[in-house]
């Protein structure tokens, strides 16, 4: 078998990749943007100058690269520059573009009900249910083992989720059930000499790996399809649906950032989900406000009446 050898440069580039830790997907993300640079100066990068970087992203901008895949390949470049080719001046050329905030589609109560119950399969109706129910992404709910579902607790166990951080969300009674069911008549192809605990609950095509969220989202779109749901929702639309439908019931915004895992505690991240970026930031202000004079009447110094760590955001006097 005939096999094209690697660069040098794309060499040292995987190995600063991997001395960072990177997961794989964000490495094969950066080694494609640097390719397509490379096939645009059709030289090595290593040649490239500030006129080079220059063309090539107003090239980008003329053949109408959406905003998210543009900045993404800047983000690779400058990887490439700042860190394997230690060229600081060629990464300061390197800019992101301000990409529009758009409110998600959220799915009604009623809607979610219909959309479970059209799923053709007990499959599809479980790892949905596990979507909008627990708050799950779609990467997590496939990669899912028997380890995680603590019964006794009655929570699931999120490892290593967006962030590389761990987190619990609950887990109803009705799922737990449905767990048990599909259990009963999940594949057990892969199965041979992996333990119970590291058993994935939705096994891929692939021995020993889990389903692929392509699969999933085929499932979901389908589902949505037959229930007559025709506004453009998404797969991931079903945990902004899960943020929305707890805060409409009352939830705070601390206990939905625990569930959904989110980076900080503030509008600008937990609030995308929940649509409180529709709120104008005077109304946002006045909620942090009353939050403090709540936590003041409550007698506590410096953290909320529900015993958590409480700070006003940026720009909110006290």
């Amino acid at each position: 078998m005939n096999t094209v050898p690697i660069s040098p440069l794309r060499q040292r580039m995987i190995e600063d990749m991997n001395a960072r830790k990177l997961c794989a997907g964000t490495q094969r993300a950066h080694i494609r943007s640097c390719k397509r640079f490379a096939a645009f100066l059709k030289r090595s990068p290593e040649t490239a100058t500030i006129e080079d970087i220059r063309l090539f992203q107003l090239h980008l901008a003329e053949t109408q690269v959406s905003i998210s895949t543009r900045n993404g390949i800047m983000t690779g470049l400058r990887f490439l520059f700042r860190v394997t080719m230690r060229r600081p001046d060629l990464a300061a050329e390197l800019y992101h573009l301000r990409e529009p905030q758009k409110l998600p589609q959220v799915m009604s109560p009623d809607e979610m009900k219909r959309l479970l119950a059209v799923a053709t399969t007990r499959k599809a109706r479980i790892m949905l249910s596990l979507g909008y129910g627990c708050g799950l992404r779609a990467g997590e709910v496939v990669r899912l083992k028997v380890k995680h579902i603590d019964t006794a607790q009655k929570v699931i166990r999120v490892e290593q989720g967006k962030g590389r951080k761990d987190r619990q969300v609950m887990l109803s009674r009705d799922i737990l059930n449905l767990l048990r069911q599909w259990w009963k008549m999940r594949p057990t192809r892969g199965d041979a000499g992996t333990p119970v605990e590291e058993r994935f609950l939705f096994p891929g095509r692939k021995t020993g790996e889990p389903m692929s969220t392509r699969q999933l989202s085929r499932l979901f779109h389908k589902a949505a399809e037959a229930a007559g749901i025709t506004k453009g929702v998404t797969l991931h639309g079903l945990r902004h649906s899960f943020a929305t439908h707890l805060y409409e019931r009352g939830t705070h915004l601390r206990t939905l950032q625990a569930l959904l895992g989110t980076a900080t505690y503030c509008p600008r991240t937990t609030g995308r989900s929940t649509h409180h970026l529709s709120i104008s930031s005077s109304l946002r202000r006045d909620h942090w406000r009353q939050a403090a004079a709540q936590a003041r009447r409550h007698r506590v110094c410096g953290r909320a009446s529900t015993g958590r760590h409480f700070c006003l955001p940026p720009g909110v006097d006290d």
